[in-house]
C-alpha cells in the first residue's frame, strides 16, 4: 500500500492491458478485475484479440488486449477511454493510444523499444521522442530485464522463455502498487492458477513482488489512486463471462423443466466455451457431441428431443448459416430447441473475434419457406444466463425453436453477477403429453397457446411420427392438401405471435410518460446505451431509452412506447437491421439511425454526441 505518497480517490477507473499474444495480457487483466472483485468494486471488461493463432511477434496484427473498468458502483460498459495503458511493445503502444485520455499514466516495457520493434510496428520515427506521448505520465520501466534478474536472484533454475511469459505478473506489481492492492490477492490468484506446478507458482509470486517492490521506488508513481468497494452489490456474486452465463442458463433451464440437457454443437469462434464448459458438468447428467460439423450438430440436438431431452445448439454466424435447414426441420416438427447464436463480425469469416449485431435478419428470415422462429437477445455477460433459461422456458412450454442471439463483446466480456436462487427462477412446464391418452393425436394444440403436446417415443399408447414433410391438422398425417397447408402455415405462425402474451412488457429506462427523444437498442449494447442516456439525463437532457430483449415477437406495449416520443433513435452494430424491422413492423413512425460496423462496441462519448445532435436539430 501507499503508505507515504498522494493517494487520489476515483469513482471508477479504466486499464488497458497490451502486448504480444503470448505477453499473457488476457490473464493479467483476469487477475486485475479477480482483484478488483476481491475487493468489492463492481467490473466490467472487454478483451480484445487477434483472430491468428500466433501473429508475427511485434507487429500490428499481433497485438492482444483487454479493457478493464472497475468502480465503487453499477458499471456497465468497460469504459471508452483508458486511465491508465500497458503496453507491453511499440506495436501495442501504436494500436491503442488512441484510446487512452490525455493525461493518462501509459506503463512501457523499455526494453522492448528500439529500433527492430518500431519498424515491426510501422513507426517511422521514435514515439518516445518525436512529442506524441508529451502530456502522458510515462513509465519507461525495463520490465524485460527486471523480470530476468528478479528469477536470477531467487535462484530459480528457468529456461529465459519460461522466465519472460513471467512479465505480466511484474505489470500485475506495478498495478497493486498503484492502486491501493492487497498483493496477496495477487499471490492468491497464481497459487490457484498453477496449483499443480509449484516451481511456476514459486517464479510468478517472486516476479509480482519484484513489480510491487518496483513501483514503490518511482517517483512518477508516487501518486496512486484509490476506488472504493461497491456498497450496492448485496448477496453473492462472482465474477462471470457471457458463454459462461449461457453455459448455465440451459443447465437451469433443463433442470427448472426436469429434462435432460442435450448440446450438440461445433467448435467455432466466439463460442466454442459453451460446449466447453457444458462438457465439464457430466455428473449433472448433461451430455455434449462435438459433432464433425455444424448440421450434425443441430440435428443431434432435434433428435435429442425428439427422444425427450432438451436440445440445445451453439454456433457463431458462419455456423448459423449451416444450420438453417434443420432449423425450418425443427419448426416443421415443433420440437423444443435452443440455438445460441455468439455474433461477430461478417459476412464469411469476417472478423472471428470481434462483436457485431449483423445475423439478426438471418435469425429473422434466414429459412427457405414460411419458419417463424421466436428471437430473443442478452443485453450483458451475466444476463445470458437469464436469456438463455428464457430460452428454454419459450422452446419447452410453445413447442418451438428459440433463437438466442448474444455477441463476441458479451461472450468474453465479465462482469460482476450475482448468483441466483434456483427458487426464484420462473417454472418451465413441458407441455408432455399422457400415457395411453385416447384424444392423442400428434398435431393437437393448446386452445390457448396453440404448441402441440409432446410424446415421447416409447411412450405407451403415444405412437407417431414427426418428420420434413407437410403434416395434416390433428393427426400428423403426410399431407400435400393445399387448404391444410394454409391452416398449418397460419397456426405455426399464430403460436409464434401468441409468445409475446407470454413475455414482459417493454421497459423504459427515463420519462415513462414519454418526451423529446428515444433511444432504442437491442441485446448487448445496452451498457453502452444505458451510460450514455443516463449522463445526458443527468445533464438535464430529455432522453430516455427503451432496449429490446425480445425481437420476435415485440413486446405488446411497443406502439404505446413509441408512440410517447417526439423522436426515435435506432443504434446499432450493424447497418440497421433493427431499424429496418421496425420500419415493416411498426411503419407509422419514423426511426433515426445510429449504425457502427467497426468490430468495436459502442463507446459512450459517440452516443451523447449523436443524441446531442438530433436535440439541437
Amino acid at each position: 500500500m501507499n503508505k507515504n505518497g498522494k493517494v487520489i480517490e476515483r469513482e471508477d477507473v479504466v486499464v488497458k492491458f497490451a502486448g504480444d499474444s503470448g505477453d499473457g495480457m488476457q490473464l493479467t487483466g483476469s487477475q486485475f478485475s479477480d482483484a478488483s472483485a476481491s475487493f468489492g468494486n463492481d467490473l466490467s471488461t472487454f478483451p480484445d484479440f487477434p483472430s491468428e493463432i500466433r501473429a508475427p511477434q511485434g507487429t500490428l496484427a499481433g497485438v492482444s488486449g483487454i479493457q478493464v473498468r472497475n468502480g465503487r458502483k453499477d458499471v456497465e460498459p468497460p469504459g471508452d477511454l483508458a486511465d491508465v495503458l500497458v503496453a507491453m511493445n511499440p506495436a501495442a503502444l501504436k494500436s491503442n493510444l488512441k484510446w487512452v485520455k490525455s493525461e493518462a499514466t501509459i506503463i512501457i516495457d523499455i526494453d522492448n523499444f528500439d529500433n527492430k520493434h518500431y519498424k515491426k510496428a510501422g513507426f517511422i520515427e521514435d514515439p518516445l521522442g518525436d512529442g506524441s506521448l508529451d502530456g502522458y505520465n510515462l513509465i519507461k520501466a525495463p520490465i524485460t530485464q527486471l523480470t530476468r534478474s528478479t528469477v536470477k536472484n531467487k535462484g530459480i533454475d528457468l529456461d529465459t522463455k519460461t522466465i519472460d511469459k513471467t512479465k505480466n505478473q511484474f505489470v500485475m506489481g506495478i498495478l497493486f502498487w498503484l492502486f491501493n492492492r492487497d498483493i496477496e490477492n495477487g499471490k492468491k490468484f497464481i497459487r490457484e492458477k498453477f496449483k499443480s506446478k509449484p516451481k511456476l507458482i514459486e517464479v510468478n509470486v517472486a516476479v509480482l513482488c519484484g513489480g510491487y517492490n518496483y513501483a514503490e521506488t518511482i517517483e512518477a508513481l508516487s501518486t496512486t489512486f484509490q476506488v472504493k468497494p461497491s456498497q450496492d452489490k448485496k448477496g453473492n456474486h462472482r465474477q462471470i463471462t457471457g458463454n459462461i452465463a449461457a453455459s448455465w442458463g440451459l443447465i437451469a433451464g433443463a433442470e427448472k423443466a426436469g429434462l435432460q440437457l442435450f448440446l450438440g454443437s461445433y467448435p467455432i469462434t466466439p463460442a466454442s466455451e459453451i460446449l466447453q464448459e457444458l462438457s465439464t458438468h457430466k455428473s449433472m447428467g448433461i451430455k455434449t457431441f462435438q459433432a464433425e460439423d455444424e448440421i450434425a450438430g443441430i440435428n443431434s440436438s432435434i433428435g435429442a428431443s425428439f427422444s425427450g431431452s432438451l436440445g440445445a445448439t451453439s454456433t457463431s454466424g458462419p455456423g448459423f448459416s449451416l444450420k438453417s435447414e434443420a432449423l425450418g426441420l425443427a419448426v416443421m416438427t415443433e420440437l423444443p430447441l435452443v440455438v445460441i447464436n455468439v455474433q461477430r463480425g461478417g459476412p464469411s469469416t469476417g472478423l472471428p473475434t470481434k462483436p457485431e449485431q449483423s445475423d439478426l435478419f438471418q435469425a429473422l428470415y434466414g429459412r427457405n419457406g414460411e419458419a417463424p422462429i421466436p428471437v430473443i437477445a442478452s443485453s450483458s455477460p451475466g444476463n445470458c444466463f437469464d436469456f438463455a433459461y428464457e430460452a428454454c422456458r419459450l422452446a419447452i412450454e410453445h413447442m418451438t425453436p428459440v433463437i438466442m442471439l448474444s455477441d463476441g463483446y458479451l461472450a468474453n466480456g465479465t462482469e460482476l453477477w450475482k448468483i441466483p436462487d434456483m427458487d426464484d427462477l420462473s417454472p418451465i412446464n413441458p407441455p408432455k403429453a399422457k400415457d395411453n391418452d385416447p384424444e392423442f393425436e400428434p398435431y393437437r394444440r393448446d386452445p390457448e397457446k396453440l404448441n402441440r403436446y409432446w410424446a415421447i417415443p416409447g411412450q405407451k399408447g403415444l405412437r407417431h411420427r414427426v418428420g420434413g414433410l407437410e403434416k395434416a391438422d390433428v393427426t400428423g398425417e403426410v399431407s400435400h392438401d393445399p387448404y391444410n397447408h394454409q391452416k398449418m402455415v397460419q397456426l405455426r405462425q399464430q403460436k409464434v405471435k401468441n409468445i409475446a402474451k407470454h413475455i414482459p412488457k417493454q421497459e423504459i429506462f427515463g420519462n415513462q410518460n414519454g418526451g423529446e427523444l428515444l433511444v432504442v437498442g437491442w441485446g448487448g449494447t445496452y451498457g453502452a446505451l444505458h451510460s450514455a442516456v443516463k449522463e445526458l439525463r443527468k445533464d438535464g437532457k430529455d432522453v430516455s431509452l427503451a432496449q429490446f430483449n425480445y425481437i420476435y415477437p415485440l413486446p405488446e406495449n411497443s406502439e404505446e412506447v413509441f408512440s410517447k416520443f417526439d423522436k426515435i433513435l435506432v443504434c446499432e452494430l450493424n447497418m440497421g437491421q433493427f431499424a429496418h424491422y421496425l420500419r415493416s413492423h411498426l411503419p407509422q413512425f419514423t426511426y433515426l439511425q445510429h449504425n457502427k460496423v467497426q468490430g468495436l462496441p459502442f463507446y459512450i462519448s459517440e452516443l451523447k454526441n449523436i443524441c446531442f445532435e438530433i436535440l439541437e436539430d
